[in-house]
């Protein structure tokens, strides 16, 4: 299977974009992320099915998010099920305003390519703990 290096940039700018829109509390452009049909579960286990739902949820808990702190969204690792199809694995690091690691989350995103753009289509949210 042929993917190009442009594929993988852009995965990895949506990821940016997710970092991004969390970091300033950006409801909108997080949301506009997102296949419309896409779902997600969040890191405390929240099961939501469409934008819709998503854009819902996103509203209730981004803003104020970053009020003790921030995370940040690092591309561990991407693996192509088909040219069109991504499976990226992100490390979730999250700060306090005093820049001390507080937690790590480890989300799968499952990103579909839609009439030329990475799209977020299938993702899960889950916390790492520590052993």
């Amino acid at each position: 299977m042929s993917t190009s290096a442009a594929d993988t940039d852009a995965i990895r700018a949506v990821v940016a974009a997710v970092e991004h829109a969390q970091q300033y509390e950006l409801v909108d452009e997080f949301v506009a992320l997102f296949r419309a049909d896409a779902i997600w579960t969040t890191g405390h286990g929240k099961r939501l099915y469409g934008r819709a739902a998503i854009a819902e949820f996103t509203a209730e808990v981004l803003p104020g998010a970053t009020e003790h702190g921030k995370a940040t969204y690092e591309v561990e690792h991407i693996l192509f099920i088909r040219t069109d199809v991504a499976a990226v694995k992100v490390r979730q690091r999250y700060f306090t305003n005093d820049g001390a690691l507080d937690s790590e989350g480890s989300p799968m995103y499952v990103m579909s390519k839609e009439d030329g753009r990475w799209l977020l289509t299938a993702n899960q949210n889950t916390p790492v703990v520590a052993d």
